[in-house]
């Protein structure tokens, strides 16, 4: 994947988590996953896109909506044949310093769509 794709590909991954509507929400995630994809974390796994799309939908109602936080990038980005690494931080919308930060782990498919997602997750020390 060149810079530029995987540039464009964590903007429209970062976006799908703040999309307020539902719909355009749902559009984004068809646009990323693939029909049999799954998401990985320490405590869950969503299989298939209606499971993604109910995960991502439960995850922007309580880390965007509820509690006012916002996902970005925190470098160090990176390529190795069908894999993807990003790392990311969570923090309040309203500034400040990040409450969480975690490394995802994509598997890719050939079309640029993800077949799977590990998640790996942690709290930032206070």
């Amino acid at each position: 994947m060149e810079q530029e794709q995987l540039d464009g590909f964590i903007r429209q991954y970062v976006a799908m988590w703040h999309e307020p509507d539902p719909v355009r929400r749902r559009k984004i995630v068809e646009g990323l996953w693939t029909e049999d994809a799954e998401n990985y974390t320490r405590t869950f796994v969503a299989r298939g896109l209606a499971e993604i799309i109910a995960r991502v939908n439960r995850a922007h109602e309580e880390w965007v909506v509820s509690k006012g936080f916002v996902f970005r990038p925190a470098g160090n980005t990176a390529t190795h044949h069908h894999l993807i690494k990003f790392v990311w931080e969570m923090l309040p919308k309203a500034g400040g310093p990040p409450e969480a930060r975690g490394l995802d782990i994509f598997v890719m498919r050939e079309d640029g769509r993800i077949r799977a997602l590990y998640q790996f997750g942690e709290s930032v020390p206070a």
